[in-house]
């Protein structure tokens, strides 16, 4: 029975088996730091095959640098062993939400959603901190707990207190923003789509760095375009220009995946849904079936049957002769007025019409008089985004940042320098997101990004999923632009931390939406160390005298089901929204992850009839707890039960 490995994937190990299929005999053997054998690129062969000449040394070529761009690199690419686990508790419908808040390093729970969520992203939407001289940089080193980590990191100093600031006189200034967005955002790329979008909000301070730095990650034939939000009207601020906007650069997967943005649709008007039938819940908007400037058509002058009876018809001379609704009569002028529809277009088409009474109509009766009715097609807001060519504006003027801060006021959610949910809202309808496609922000801020995709989902009727990650980053009671933030932790019993607000303000907005098919749930996964012990990652290392003390590789104290679970489905690259059942068997606690898609026993004491009877519900994948069986027989016959009971099941062990 197969371990699993319980660890992010190493990609530089990834990488160099991609390049041995294409050039096998640029891949050799070289030993590391430990002594051990691994397999290694001869970089001066790989480039002799890239070349059509002899390659005798290197040639000058544009390329964009920095110090720590290297450690960059090897940091996004450097296996963790860590794992995200639930806390349901501060969940909203945990059973039964496709919604995630992350908490913990963005980069550490990008490594954790590799495989998982493996070029799955239709859209990343992030408003990273701005390089100004006052906000908070991380600074990426892997060590085993937080404390530690916050304190080599220079996040904090020797007595606790944190560091928030990459003041200017830096000589790293530049070069640590970077650092820690190119690792970031390299992560970020593989989980986009091929059709996939990453919108970027960004001052003028690192504007044309982070261009540069993207063109290095996406390619500059990715690049979408840049544009300009205008964050304020009026701005007193400034030596020389009052800023009065930022930028949204944006960049695709693979542009000639990418669908072509939408644009110039009034989706406010669109302010009417059906009820029941074939488009229930499909926002419209009512048009007139009859323009006085349309030219007169043979087929489209015809009788239309109001609710009392009424026969309606453009005015003019000719009438049908035929008293009846749908009744058409050839017009013999101009002066014979006709309906947008042709007959049989209204004849197909019926249940898309709306005879209405009005105030003062323009149509007429079977007699020519007046009536107190008017007719009106539905208009389906999908139909025209479908068919819609326009673009949007590059000058994105109706989202300025007073909207934040009225919303955030309503809500009663203290936080400084957020984007307003309309801007995401917008992203999100102008790259088409559509049912069931996933939204992510790895630097969530008060929870912006997963109160759009609520809102959008809501006017457009769509059922889109976000993930959201954020930092627990300690509030500071002394700072102006903090305090309030802190004090509202302290009034409600939470944390002291972003994380809080984030997690509270995605709870009061759900209240907020009105629709019932609109998920207002999360689920609430922390980054943690890894629930195994040392001994499950070496083995080899373990000595005699420890062989009592290391009968379970699970860490004391970490052996909670759950917890055991999403590392598990994290190692096999499983959703992690998807639904779970615990069912009693034999005695013994099992889980079902979407009815079959994993099976996981992490009970002591398992038997050969229960192994039999997992095996009866023939799952995709089981796992089990390497020290779980009743006897050394049990254990070494499970492989051979599920080949003859189930024998495409992948089985594994923790």
């Amino acid at each position: 029975m197969e371990k699993m490995k319980m660890h992010t994937p190493n990609l530089t190990d990834e990488n160099i088996l991609k390049i041995k299929e294409l050039f096998p005999s640029v891949v050799t053997e070289a030993r590391d730091e430990d002594g051990n054998l691994k397999l290694a690129v001869d970089f001066d062969q790989l480039r002799q095959e890239l070349s059509d000449h002899i390659v005798e040394g290197p040639q000058e070529r544009f390329t964009f640098n920095w110090p720590g761009k290297k450690q960059a690199l090897m940091a996004a690419n450097a296996p963790i062993a860590k794992t995200l686990r639930p806390i349901e508790k501060e969940s909203v419908n945990f059973d039964v939400t496709k919604n995630l808040f992350i908490e913990g390093d963005n980069l550490e729970a990008l490594k954790l959603l590799q495989e998982t969520y493996l070029g799955k992203v239709k859209m990343i939407y992030i408003d990273p901190p701005y390089n100004t001289g006052n906000d908070f940089i991380y600074d990426d080193d892997f060590v085993d707990d937080f404390d530690g980590y916050m304190l080599d990191s220079n996040q904090i100093d020797e007595d606790g207190n944190r560091l928030l600031a990459n003041t200017e006189n830096n000589g790293r200034f530049h070069s640590d923003w970077l650092s820690m967005m190119y690792s970031r955002l390299k992560l970020a790329r593989n989980l986009l789509r091929e059709d996939g979008v990453i919108f970027i909000s960004i001052s003028d301070d690192e504007q044309a760095n982070l261009k540069k730095l993207c063109d290095d990650i996406f390619g500059p034939g990715n690049f979408l375009g840049c544009a300009c939000r205008v964050s304020k009207k009026a701005n007193n601020k400034g030596d020389f220009w009052s800023p009065n906007f930022d930028y949204i650069l944006t960049y695709a997967k693979s542009k000639a995946d990418c669908e072509v943005f939408l644009g110039g649709i009034n989706t406010a008007a669109y302010d009417q849904s059906d009820v029941d039938g074939p488009r229930a819940g499909e926002k419209y908007q009512l048009v007139r079936l009859y323009m006085s400037s349309l030219d007169s058509r043979p087929n489209q002058r015809y009788f239309i049957e109001a609710p009392d009876g009424t026969l309606l018809i453009p005015p003019g001379n000719v009438f049908p002769a035929n008293k009846a609704d749908g009744a058409h009569v050839v017009p013999e002028s101009n002066d014979d007025k006709v309906w947008r529809w042709s007959k049989d277009s209204y004849v197909s088409k019926r249940d898309e019409i709306v005879v209405k009474e009005v105030r003062s109509s323009n149509l007429v009766d079977e007699n020519g008089q007046p009536v107190k009715w008017n007719v009106y097609t539905k208009t389906y807001l999908n139909d025209v985004i479908a068919k819609s060519s326009a673009k949007p504006n590059s000058l994105v003027e109706d989202h300025i940042n007073q909207k934040s801060s009225h919303e955030l006021n309503s809500l009663e959610i203290p936080f400084s320098f957020a984007k307003p949910s309309s801007l995401i809202e917008f992203l999100c309808e102008i790259c088409r997101v559509k049912n069931d496609d996933l939204v992510m922000d790895f630097f969530a801020g008060s929870g912006t990004t997963g109160h759009a995709v609520m809102k959008f989902n809501e006017n457009n009727n769509q059922s889109a999923r976000y993930i959201v990650v954020q930092l627990p980053e300690e509030l500071d009671f002394d700072n102006k632009s903090q305090k309030a933030g802190y004090s509202f932790c302290k009034k409600m019993g939470f944390p002291t931390n972003i994380s809080s607000i984030t997690k509270e303000r995605l709870r009061r907005s759900g209240k907020t939406i009105k629709a019932s098919h609109v998920d207002t749930g999360f689920r609430v996964l922390k980054v943690d160390t890894s629930n195994m012990a040392d001994v499950f990652y070496r083995p080899d290392e373990i000595k005699q005298g420890d062989l009592l003390a290391s009968v379970s590789n699970i860490k004391e104290g970490r052996d909670n089901a759950e917890d055991l679970l999403f590392q598990v489905l994290l190692d096999w690259g499983v959703d992690l929204t998807l639904p779970i059942e615990r069912k009693s068997i034999q005695g013994k606690d099992v889980y079902f992850v979407d009815q079959n898609a994993l099976v996981a026993c992490f009970e002591i004491g398992v038997t050969e009839e229960l192994v039999k009877e997992i095996a009866s519900h023939s799952p995709l994948r089981v796992v089990f707890k390497d020290n779980g069986f009743v006897s050394d027989a049990v254990k070494i016959n499970v492989d051979q039960v599920f080949r003859q009971l189930s024998p495409s099941t992948e089985v594994k062990s923790i």
